[in-house]
């Protein structure tokens, strides 16, 4: 394993706790007792590995819009943590400003989970413009040619996005496939940011993935260290195969092989993205 720098960030993982908080009755997906990971667990996991902060994101699965899991996992970890929330998307204003006071930097809207009815939905420009009046980010799940539909939005809106999983690209169409290229444009607004995470969620290939690689190096060149960040995805969701935490920090030493430039997407980035001290 290569040395972490200080402050290293894993962006990108999910708390389950269902003894104490139950799945949603209407949970599109609910976990299997292998893949609950309680925030016990995850600082166990996290100290191990030696990440001193992390980004809490309410998982589509199990919860949904229900955050009270997360948010108790926040007051739990204390100052190392951040959340990410699902919200409707017309929360209104009280709910947001009380989310904002519980360690809670952005919200994630979930354009796999919710279809493509929520890019036609009048609400999310005017969520995403509260967003940006507040200084929280969103963080958006898109997939494939969702970003043909997605980047217009994006560009049009002052709100900071992070874009999970590389944008999650349909590896057969390649690279230079226009829902990818379109996703890459965005870097031009300087308020978009990617997740060097989840190669898993869309490479047609066993571990190491090896067939989402040009798209990680297309992302890395484009966006630059100062615009990524990591996520381990921990603790690994509807997976076809084991996957463990060292071998998610082990791909982004492959995909960044240069140590500086890591060293920025793993501390400073987030740091500056998720409001953590430097």
């Amino acid at each position: 394993m290569f040395p972490l720098p200080d402050g290293a960030t894993d962006t990108h993982v999910h708390v389950f706790d269902p003894l104490r908080f139950p799945f949603a009755a209407d949970a599109a997906y609910v976990p299997a007792p292998a893949e609950v990971g309680t925030v016990e667990d995850l600082a166990a996991v996290l100290d191990c590995a030696g990440i001193r902060r992390v980004v809490l994101v309410n998982p589509t699965s199990g919860y949904g819009i229900d955050n009270r899991c997360m948010l108790a996992a926040l007051q739990t970890l204390g100052a190392r943590a951040r959340g990410i929330a699902r919200v409707p998307l017309d929360i209104d204003d009280a709910a947001l400003d009380a989310l904002a006071r519980q360690n809670v930097v952005g919200v994630r809207v979930d354009f796999i989970g919710a279809g493509s009815a929520a890019l036609a939905d009048a609400r999310l420009p005017r969520l995403l413009a509260r967003l940006a009046d507040r200084g929280l980010v969103c963080v958006m799940q898109g997939e494939r040619a969702q970003w043909l539909d997605i980047a217009p939005i994006v560009a049009g809106t002052p709100v900071r996005v992070v874009v999970d999983h590389c944008g999650r690209p349909d590896v057969s169409a390649g690279v230079g496939s226009p829902a990818f290229a379109a996703l890459l444009r965005l870097a031009e607004t300087g308020r978009v940011a990617v997740k060097l995470s989840g190669p898993m969620r869309f490479s047609l290939r066993p571990p190491p993935f090896e067939d989402t690689d040009p798209f990680y190096a297309a992302v890395v060149r484009t966006f630059g260290p100062d615009a990524l960040m990591w996520g381990s995805d921990w603790p690994f969701l509807r997976s076809d195969r084991r996957f463990d935490y060292g071998p998610s920090l082990a791909h982004l030493a492959r995909v960044v092989p240069d140590a500086a430039a890591r060293d920025r997407i793993l501390s400073a980035t987030p740091a500056r993205w998720f409001g953590f001290l430097l």
